[in-house]
Formats: C-alpha cells, structure tokens, sequence
C-alpha cells in the first residue's frame, strides 16, 4: 500500500509499470538496456481515491492523463531502473497528495469605502486635467 495521507492509500497493484528505453544520459547503455520507467494509473476507475480528490488530480494532470483517464508518468532522469522507478513513484505519490488538498473557498469581500471615495477623486482631477486640452478660445 502507498500511503498519500491518513485517509487515502493506494493499493500497488492499481500501478502498472512497464520499462522502456530511455532517451536520457547512460552513453551506449542507453540502445541495450529499458531503464526509463512508465507508471500508469487507472484514475477514473480507482476504488482508492475519493470522487472529489480524482476530478482535482485529472485537472492537475494536464497532458500527463490520456482520454481513457489513465494518469502516465514517464521517469527517465537516472541511468538505472531502481532510481527511476522511485522517481516515478515519488512523483505520483506527489501529485496525489496535491490534489487531496482541497481547495480554500473564495470570500467575496467589498472594497473600502474611502478607496471608493478616493478612486472617484483621482478620475474627478484627471477629467478636469483633460478638459483643459480643449481647444483655447478668445472670446
């Protein structure tokens, strides 16, 4: 089990790895040897995470979930399988945690009286400035 926080956990085998070859540092290495990790996530269909949490964690996602809501997350940095795959799966326990966070609710507030006042002010003082641009008459 992957523990996000105390009420989320994520069981390991709703995680599918594959390894594939990397197109990062490792020299001729890198034409022999799978060492880039693939991590997907059924996000839709996972019976561990709350409805609310998954919506938020497919908009955190971006390009990383395909159309079928399956959340992939590609690790390549490292030149071995073992520390790629930790980074893969740090990066995913990351973003989880992320989007368990509920967002904080929006409290509509009203400007000061005085800045009202004061912001009538300055465009009173600014129209009578413009108003003298007129064109100069001589009578």
């Amino acid at each position: 089990m992957i523990r996000i926080n105390d009420r989320i956990s994520i069981d390991e085998s709703e995680l599918e790895e594959s390894f594939v070859r990397s197109s990062g540092p490792g020299g001729q290495n890198v034409n022999k040897l799978s060492t880039a990790v693939q991590l997907r996530f059924d996000v839709r269909r996972s019976p561990s995470l709350p409805n609310d949490v998954a919506i938020r964690l497919m908009k955190l996602a971006g390009k990383r979930i395909t159309k079928d809501g399956v959340l992939v997350i590609v690790a390549q940095r490292h030149r071995t399988q073992e520390r790629n795959r930790a980074d893969a799966l740090e990066r995913f326990t990351e973003l989880v945690r992320e989007a368990a966070i509920p967002p904080t609710p929006r409290r509509a507030t009203k400007p000061p009286k005085a800045a009202k006042r004061e912001r009538l002010e300055k465009k009173k003082q600014r129209s009578s400035i413009k108003s003298m641009r007129g064109k100069v008459s001589f009578d």
